[in-house]
Parts: C-alpha cells; structure tokens; sequence
C-alpha cells in the first residue's frame, strides 16, 4: 500500500537547527511537487539546559498529496538525544520509523532526559512495530568534517545537516537542492 502522505518530525535540542532542517526538508519537497504543511514546534523554556525535557525544539512536516494540515502523528521521527526522543514519543504513529543518534544516549545524557532504566526504548514501551535506526551522527559528522577547518562547536552545530541528508537519502530527495541552498544561505560566513 503507498501512503498519500507521510509525516516527518525532527526533534532535539533547542539550537540543534531542527528549525533549518525542517524547513530544509520541506522545500525540497515542494520543489519536488509534493504539497507541504509545517509545524515548528518551539521549547516549553527559554534557556532550558542542555538534554532536558524542556528544552526541546521540533519541525514537524506533512508531505505527499491531499495535504491539509501538518499531521497529528509522524510516520519518521528524527530524535537527536535522548531528551527529544521521551518528548516525541507520544507523536509516533505505530509503525514509525524512529531514526535516534546513538552517541546522544550516554547514561549522562538519559539522566538528564530523567529516565529511570539505560534502556529508553524497553522504558517507553515502544511498539514491536517501531522501527529503530540508531545512526551515530555526532561521530560520522565529527569523521566527515575532521578536516574541514571547522572548529568542534561549527562541526557539532552540523550534525543536523547530517541528519537532513539521511532523511533526503530516505525519501530520494535530491542532496545537490539542498547543498546549493546552504551555500546561499552561509555564503558569507567565513571557514
């Protein structure tokens, strides 16, 4: 069965750019001919510590066809800590897709999001039905741009864009779209 439209969210800290990546995200699909409608998802606090519950910031975006609002569940969620992925949860449809970056679930990182178990996944009862992608996107960033000249804050402010190319790679978004609008946009920001 092919689905009419397909929900994607992408959760995480607020500063992780989940804003930019959405918005990414969502014009390369309406390039693409599909209709969109969006949903930024802003943190509960301003200022709210790093991996915390309250600090996490999403981008919710509908595609396909027959696309009317920005969905109420998401089919793909992107959770880049263990914090966005406990505030997300409620938001995946049964038989999701839920990518998670595995260098964010430190037993630190799980405190912080106040787990009680070092095994999110088992803790939030997810469905059988869920699929896991755990991808490290904090190290392949790291690998990918060790030598950039980037320094480690630029390299780590990066890994949503890692992120973004994962999900394109998913939905056969063409990357060279969104590489083309980055340099627009940062044009000016000096290596």
């Amino acid at each position: 069965m092919q689905r009419q439209s397909v929900v994607v969210r992408f959760c995480g800290d607020s500063g992780d750019g989940m804003q930019l990546t959405g918005n990414m995200f969502a014009s390369l699909s309406a390039i693409l001919g599909d209709e969109i409608s969006t949903l930024p998802d802003f943190p509960a606090e301003i200022r709210a510590p790093q991996g915390t519950l309250g600090g996490v910031s999403g981008f919710q975006v509908n595609l396909g066809r027959g696309v009317y609002t920005p969905g109420d569940k998401a089919d793909v969620i992107v959770a880049m800590n263990a914090a966005a992925l406990k505030v997300c949860v409620p938001l995946l449809k049964s038989d999701a897709v839920l990518i998670v970056d595995t260098d964010s679930f430190t037993p630190a990182d799980l405190t912080k999001a106040q787990y009680k178990t070092d095994n999110p996944f088992t803790e939030l009862a997810l469905p059988e039905s869920v699929q896991i992608v755990p991808v490290a996107l904090t190290s392949l960033t790291k690998e990918s741009l060790k030598d950039s000249g980037l320094d480690n804050k630029s390299i780590l402010k990066s890994r949503n864009m890692f992120a973004l190319g994962v999900v394109c790679w998913l939905f056969s978004r063409p990357i060279d779209k969104a590489i083309h609008f980055l340099e627009g946009k940062f044009a000016k920001k000096q290596l």
